[in-house]
């Protein structure tokens, strides 16, 4: 079985690692299937790319998009995506400079709780200056000793109806699928269990998901339990939606799971990755040499 880990990200969006150093520990740890999926932002591809080839790891190119549905904030994975396509490009770019005004709002926010200077202390854990998310000012509210670890941080702080959270309206389902499958990717569901929905929801969110494109469901990934591997494999099954992979990597400390360390699709799954031919004749030729 090959290890496959199709949902990690690097210091180009909220991740901790450099797309070089994120390839590198993915390959450390026996992965031999990358996607790099940073936040709204491709920049750090190329870089990946380099890096996987003198690793051996099979890079997939990827990206997570911030959506927003109903009063959720959701995350649509692109896998196989086309990193020069205008449309997807574009759409970034204006998720990018909406990112810049909510960093602004949490900062406000965080003031008014008498927390001063959070921006310039989140810019400073940001790799990308075009990219400021709740993780950056997470890890500087560590750094003031507000709370001992990011999670911790999220739990008092910058979640709804916390300290630093800022309503923000993200791009329509609709849009985030379009775009990835116009530049000929594929759209996957993110850690779907990480949703405050409902069951009726959940189907609801489901099947307008599949009707405007939607390829796959991500069922095995790092804030999943085991009970929700199976409950995730039931709607893939029911929604006609391939299963996907992905730890949900973001660095040492910070992540659900280690990069690559995965357990196996429940049985009956359809694996995203079964129809990737070019994947197969690639992992069939090196068995062969």
């Amino acid at each position: 079985m090959l290890n496959i880990d199709l949902h990690s990200h690097s210091t180009v969006s909220d991740g901790l690692l450099s797309p070089e150093d994120l390839v590198q520990r993915a390959a450390s740890r026996g992965v031999q299937v990358l996607a790099v999926t940073d936040h709204d932002d491709i920049g750090g591809l190329a870089r990946a790319r380099q890096a996987a080839i003198r690793h051996g790891v099979h890079l997939i190119n990827g990206v997570e998009i911030s959506v927003s549905w109903s009063s959720q904030t959701l995350h649509i994975v692109g896998l196989r995506i086309d990193p020069k396509s205008p449309p997807l490009l574009q759409g970034l770019e204006v998720i990018r400079s909406s990112r810049a005004a909510r960093a602004q709002g949490i900062a406000a926010d965080l003031d008014k709780s008498g927390i001063p200077g959070s921006l310039a202390g989140a810019s400073r854990y940001a790799g990308n200056p075009n990219l400021i998310g709740r993780a950056h000012f997470a890890r500087y509210l560590v750094e003031r000793g507000y709370a001992g670890d990011v999670k911790s941080i999220f739990r008092k702080y910058l979640n709804r109806g916390k300290p630093g959270y800022v309503e923000h309206r993200w791009v329509t389902l609709a849009d985030a699928v379009s775009w990835i499958r116009n530049s000929g990717g594929i759209a996957v569901m993110a850690h779907p269990g990480r949703y405050s929905i409902s069951t009726v929801q959940m189907r609801q969110l489901l099947a307008e998901f599949r009707e405007l494109g939607g390829a796959a469901l991500e069922v095995v990934t790092g804030s999943h339990t085991p009970e929700q591997y199976a409950i995730f494999a039931r709607y893939a099954k029911q929604f006609d939606l391939f299963a996907s992979v992905g730890s949900d990597y973001h660095g040492p400390g910070e992540s659900y799971r280690d990069i690559g360390q995965l357990p196996e699709l429940p049985e009956g799954c359809q694996p995203v990755w079964q129809q990737w031919s070019d994947l197969t004749a690639s992992f069939s030729a090196r068995v062969n040499t």
